[in-house]
């Protein structure tokens, strides 16, 4: 008999799965494969807002509501995950960008008490629309200025300051009742490709990846993390798998004395899906000693992406899986301490949960988390805002860009390589100026055809450009609301 066929071997295999699905309500297929085991779901922007960029309105509310209610109904024991950051990743706030400091801006005001607070608010949020795994907090210790997928998502450029704000976020998280899950083991910070997009690897030595990258990881295991997210990027020093495909990579994180959830980033992203495949990939993340597979957001293909994408990306994992274990690459065992691990978080989410919240001033923490380089005279709007920035990394997750029409206050948005206009308020919207490349070469013309323009950078901190500059540190509706203000009162050197 197939294990397909097996009831129980079935049930193994749900417990390890985690799908992302298309839709604002739960498909047949899904309710299937949660009756006969299925772990959880990890919940995408599109499960919570309607089609087309509509505002989040009373009726989706209503929706996200409804769908909690719904997932919660399955199963008391579901575990459902969101990517819930703050800052530029969100999934809750997708539709009209997050009103919750992000990373940078924390590590920047570096007060724990502020983190903490944020970090009851992302659950709060979570399980407001049926969460109850919070992929966050970000462990990455950014020391690449290049890196185009983690930037402002880190707490910063130290092992210290990333180790305590990774802390005290997911005791935030942890207190309110959901489960937090570091990442991205051993640390995406030191890359400048993008895994969604390429197979980054670290050309460090293991020496510099143990004390730079791998501390805020020991804190996190130390203060008792749910979870721990694998990153698909290859350390040399490991062999040439990536870590979350890696048996040494994932040893070592075993090694440093965590016992629980091993969940691995998406495996289609193509790190996994354009080398080894996302079936194969699953089989040897098991194998490598990963607990939960996350599959795919099936929208990530775009317009490539079939009507029944989700269905596909989860079959072809369950089947690589049910083949891997009809033909001995997979022992019953290995996939029973799996499940296991998945199961006993599963049922303790939520039970030490805190009734108290901490108070939280969001719109503060973004002013406080923005600098200036050169006197910004008072500039109200309307403005035009000349957008420079590239496309936005899959982990966005968003279409909507909420940033530059706020900025431009009821003005003109321009992108990419518009004509720059010759008079009235104009902003310059950046991101990626923290090295050299186009965004900075950009900004050096547009100075010397109009000195008078305001460079806003949501990205990191950069050496000083030619035009007068606010630094945001996020992409966000807080921080861009933030710096509208700024804006219309100016702000001194």
């Amino acid at each position: 008999m197939s294990a397909a066929d097996d009831r129980a071997l079935r049930a193994l295999v749900g417990g390890v799965l985690w799908p992302g699905f298309l839709g604002r309500t739960v498909p047949d297929w899904l309710r299937r494969e949660f009756d006969e085991g299925l772990a959880g779901v990890v919940l995408f922007a599109h499960n919570l807002h309607a089609e087309g960029g509509l505002r989040s309105d009373e009726g989706a509310s209503r929706n996200r509501m409804s769908l909690a209610a719904d997932l919660r109904s399955i199963r008391p024991s579901l575990l459902v995950g969101i990517d819930e950051e703050g800052g530029n990743v969100t999934r809750v706030d997708a539709a009209a960008g997050s009103t919750l400091p992000g990373a940078a801006q924390l590590g920047f005001l570096d007060d724990l008490a502020v983190t903490e607070a944020v970090g009851q608010h992302l659950a709060d949020r979570s399980l407001a629309v049926g969460a109850n795994a919070v992929l966050g907090p970000v462990a990455d210790v950014n020391t690449d200025p290049r890196n185009p997928v983690i930037g402002v998502r880190s707490f910063g450029e130290t092992p210290e300051l990333v180790g305590r704000h990774a802390v005290a976020a997911l005791r935030g998280i942890q207190s309110a009742g959901a489960a937090a899950c570091v990442k991205h083991f051993p640390g995406h910070g030191d890359t400048h490709l993008d895994s969604h997009h390429a197979a980054p690897a670290l050309t460090i030595g293991i020496d510099e990846l143990e004390r730079v990258h791998l501390p805020p990881f020991r804190a996190a295991i130390d203060a008792g993390v749910d979870m721990v997210m694998t990153a698909h990027i290859v350390v040399p020093a490991w062999g040439d798998a990536p870590a979350t495909l890696n048996p040494v990579a994932l040893g070592h994180l075993r090694g440093m004395g965590f016992d629980g959830v091993i969940v691995t980033d998406a495996l289609d992203m193509a790190a996994v899906r354009e080398t080894v495949g996302a079936g194969p990939g699953a089989v040897q993340a098991l194998l490598a000693g990963a607990d939960l597979l996350c599959i795919s957001n099936p929208r990530n293909l775009g317009a490539a992406a079939a009507p029944d994408q989700d269905v596909r990306d989860f079959r072809e994992v369950q089947q690589a899986i049910f083949d891997a274990l009809d033909d001995g690459t997979l022992p019953v065992d290995v996939l029973e301490r799996a499940a296991g691990r998945v199961r006993t978080l599963a049922d303790s989410v939520g039970r030490s949960a805190a009734g108290d919240r901490m108070p939280l001033d969001a719109p503060l923490v973004a002013r406080g988390a923005i600098t200036v380089d050169g006197a910004v005279p008072a500039t109200p709007g309307p403005r035009t805002v000349l957008d420079v920035r590239g496309r936005s990394t899959l982990a966005v997750d968003s279409d909507r860009d909420y940033v530059e029409a706020t900025l431009a206050a009821g003005g003109t948005v321009l992108r990419g390589d518009a004509a720059v206009p010759g008079s009235g308020a104009l902003v310059v919207l950046v991101d990626a100026v923290g090295a050299p490349g186009p965004q900075v070469e950009r900004v050096a013309n547009i100075a010397r055809m109009r000195p008078d323009a305001i460079v806003v950078n949501a990205g990191m901190p950069s050496a000083v450009l030619p035009l007068s500059t606010l630094h945001l540190r996020a992409a966000s509706r807080v921080a861009a609301e933030a710096a509208s203000a700024l804006l219309d009162t100016g702000a001194p050197a």
